[in-house]
């Protein structure tokens, strides 16, 4: 059954690998899946085509026969589970490979998005000065922690798997604030990730969809 994906029709990060559908790109990158992109504009993710796949109206769904997926874990999660390459065939190891989907998704991303918003939303705010440094220090907390838990690894727990694959992608998000260069193993490990070919595949493939000119 053949794979469709959503992704915007013209990405607010312009085409550098932020928007979750390069996520979904690599897992089927990783996987070797052939995939179709169907490009979705602002206005239509709030239509009820769109909102029949993905309630919240958002980026990316996944279609594969019957199934209809949404929610970036959990497509990623799907695939890995479905496909070699992406989750260890040891039990135990499975099992940590979740954990680290769960971590980089719930503990991790979490302090990184809300710095994204208090940059571009809450610089007009009176409390902007105040908050700004609360929120960079709940992400250098984290990012000690898990700077402290890789050491000086390669990867998370061993081999690259799906763990790797969404931690990757939410360290990238932190790349212009500058708070990911205080932390030399993780930009490390990030730059890891971006020279995988399945990584340099994807990112290459949703660029291409942002440098097109616009349409109209």
């Amino acid at each position: 059954m053949s794979i469709t994906i959503t992704a915007f029709e013209r990405s607010p990060d312009g085409g550098k690998g932020l928007a979750r559908d390069t996520r979904v790109r690599w897992a089927l990158e990783e996987a070797g899946l052939a995939y179709e992109v169907r490009l979705v504009p602002f206005r239509a993710m709030k239509e009820a085509e769109h909102l029949a796949l993905h309630p919240f109206g958002q980026i990316p769904t996944y279609e594969e026969g019957d199934l209809v997926l949404f929610e970036t874990g959990s497509i990623v999660f799907h695939i890995a589970e479905t496909h070699a390459g992406l989750l260890p065939a040891d039990a135990n190891a499975r099992a940590r490979t979740i954990t680290w989907m769960f971590a980089a998704l719930n503990t991790v991303e979490p302090p990184i998005l809300d710095l994204g918003t208090a940059r571009l939303l809450e610089g007009d705010k009176p409390w902007h000065a105040e908050r700004l440094p609360l929120v960079q220090d709940r992400i250098r907390t984290r990012l000690t922690q898990l700077a402290h838990r890789l050491g000086d690894a390669e990867w998370l727990d061993g081999a690259f798997t799906a763990g790797d694959l969404l931690m990757v992608s939410v360290l990238l998000r932190l790349r212009s604030s500058g708070i990911l260069d205080e932390y030399p193993t993780l930009a490390a490990y990030v730059a890891r990730g971006e020279a995988r070919p399945a990584y340099q595949r994807a990112f290459a493939a949703q660029l291409a969809v942002n440098a097109k000119p616009a349409a109209g």
